[in-house]
């Protein structure tokens, strides 16, 4: 059981105490236990998510021989979480995941609803003359898409494309048990 306590706080940095919990809960399997883990630090997300954050950090990232670079923000509500290494790792994996993804956008809320409006008539442009398509549920498939493409915290994360960046940054509001929230963020392309 130690291992599988040891390879499960690799797989999802939970505490020790917590694999142990989610092992036992499980009755010793793993991909449940991961699950487990997951769906605890979802709630742990969202019963921090209403407490303000003040402190935090300003990442800088340069790519390409300096062709690319992004500023982030990223608030916590503590100077200790926003001087820790995990933190700092979150803040660079965010400002590179902005680099490679070009999101335009932190969540689907801050989609306007202009540019929701151009989508959903580009797609009824598309599936005109189209016989049998349910615009419903194209529409559904169709946002879903362009949800993932363009809001930063639905992209797969470049780092493990099993889990959204929303994913991982629940991941680490578990296990710091504080609010981190992306704030904002510019991307700058030379030639854009």
């Amino acid at each position: 059981m130690v291992d599988m306590i040891k390879e499960l706080r690799e797989k999802t940095g939970a505490g020790v105490m917590e694999c142990r919990r989610a092992l036992i809960e499980s009755k010793g399997d793993f991909s449940k236990a991961v699950q487990i883990i997951k769906e605890k630090g979802l709630e742990i997300a969202l019963k921090k998510s209403s407490r303000q954050v003040r402190d935090g950090q300003v990442e800088a990232y340069v790519h390409l021989g300096g062709k690319l670079g992004v500023l982030v923000e990223i608030n916590c509500e503590t100077d200790f979480v926003a001087r820790n290494e995990l933190f700092k790792k979150l803040c660079r994996d965010i400002a590179m995941q902005i680099a490679a993804a070009n999101p335009a956008y932190i969540k689907a809320d801050d989609v306007p609803e202009e540019v929701i409006d151009k989508e959903r008539e580009s797609l009824k442009e598309g599936l005109k003359g189209k016989c049998g398509q349910d615009f419903d549920k194209a529409w559904e498939s169709h946002f879903a898409r362009f949800k993932q493409s363009s809001c930063l915290l639905e992209q797969l994360f470049i780092r493990d494309e099993k889990v959204t960046v929303g994913d991982y940054v629940n991941s680490i509001i578990a296990q710091f048990g504080e609010n981190i929230q992306i704030r904002r963020f510019v991307r700058y392309q030379l030639g854009e």
